[in-house]
């Protein structure tokens, strides 16, 4: 298909965001190979790094979310949409997209806003099962908002919403047989299970601690542990590398040799997480920050709990860890009950699916 067509992505602030938002870049790509994609994202945050490094180009807003405390950037707040939305407005002039698709993130609001305001179509990706603020003040006129969970016409026009999953990395679609190339590369023991600990690209210092103070007992128990600290806690759970079968890192790259490397998995339960481990299919306990807005992390978590698809472990529960892990290592009635359910629950193909609607606005 040889259709010019000029694409703005806008999205991130963390990579819950970010990644898919390049995943669907890389779909449209394939399908318009002569299109002009651009990212929109803020000037300070993740995308700005990774946005390049996926090949292409991006401009930044200086904006970023109000903290639930007064600070100084809550204080300037204001002066920051102001600025983010004639930044977006003078992006969109120049660019002249064909649509503009929002993935969430801080740089999503004005970006989709200005894009409703100028009259060009608009696609939401909404990859929780509770919508934030923003996305519910966007979605009046959206053209389309593609969703992961059923049950958000409570927050979005019913006619506008198409369930679509989240869009997830391509390479975790055969990470089964992916295993011994994985274990080789983590120089893992065979004879032993592997935990996973995935606490997001920042870090997740309730995490980190329930780690620290339960590393010894796992090792005891012949578990071996690939534990993504995050960058902002690296250096000081580091340390830990130094017991036999241990192995900390700031940040995992190979995600898809991540995953076929782990029997279990701990993770915090941001929805592209969610939409991963739906595709990986191995048993997960769910940690939620309860630090987000509306709490959806939670909201999300429970949309798979509920279906016996993944164990939840609320922070305030944590002293209940060992005995909950120590059920899931010895019933391999309860693990394979657990991989059966959260399977079923997979959308593997949600990137094309979201082109797909892309496509057919354009085709308008």
């Amino acid at each position: 298909m040889k259709q010019s067509v000029n694409i703005i992505l806008s999205g991130g602030g963390t990579g819950g965001h970010i990644f898919p938002a390049i995943s669907i870049a890389n779909e449209l790509k394939a399908l318009y190979p002569y299109a002009n994609i651009l990212f929109v994202g803020a000037s300070d945050k993740i995308e700005m790094e990774k946005v390049p490094q996926a090949g292409y180009k991006i401009k930044g807003l200086w904006i970023s979310g109000i903290q639930r405390k007064l600070t100084l950037s809550n204080l300037i707040f204001p002066l920051k949409l102001i600025n983010s939305l004639f930044k977006a407005y003078m992006i969109i002039k120049k660019f002249k997209p064909t649509i503009v698709i929002g993935t969430g993130g801080f740089a999503s609001g004005p970006t989709l806003f200005v894009a409703n305001k100028m009259g060009i179509k608009t696609i939401i990706q909404e990859q929780n099962s509770y919508p934030g603020i923003t996305n519910k003040l966007l979605a009046k006129n959206a053209s389309k908002i593609c969703v992961a969970y059923s049950g958000l016409e409570r927050f979005f026009p019913e006619d506008k919403i198409k369930i679509t999953g989240n869009p997830v990395r391509q390479d975790l679609l055969n990470i089964t047989s992916k295993r011994e190339e994985a274990q080789a590369f983590f120089k893992l023991n065979n004879a032993k299970k592997t935990l996973v600990v995935l606490g997001g690209s920042l870090g997740a210092r309730a995490i980190n601690n329930l780690l620290e103070n339960n590393i010894e007992w796992l090792v005891k128990n012949q578990v071996q542990v690939i534990w993504q600290t995050g960058k902002l806690y690296y250096n000081e759970y580091k340390k830990y590398d130094s017991i036999e079968g241990v192995q900390t890192h700031a940040f995992l790259n190979s995600m898809d040799l991540v995953y076929a490397a782990a029997d279990f998995l701990i993770s915090r339960a941001g929805a592209s997480s969610i939409s991963e481990l739906c595709i990986v299919g191995k048993p997960v306990i769910f940690i939620p920050s309860p630090n987000v807005a509306e709490d959806h992390q939670t909201k999300n978590a429970m949309s798979v709990v509920s279906k016996g698809a993944a164990i939840l472990l609320k922070e305030k529960e944590l002293d209940t860890f060992k005995d909950v892990f120590l059920e899931l290592l010895t019933s391999k009635k309860q693990q394979e009950s657990l991989s059966k359910k959260i399977k079923e629950l997979a959308l593997p193909n949600a990137t094309k699916d979201i082109v797909n609607e892309v496509k057919k606005i354009i085709s308008n």
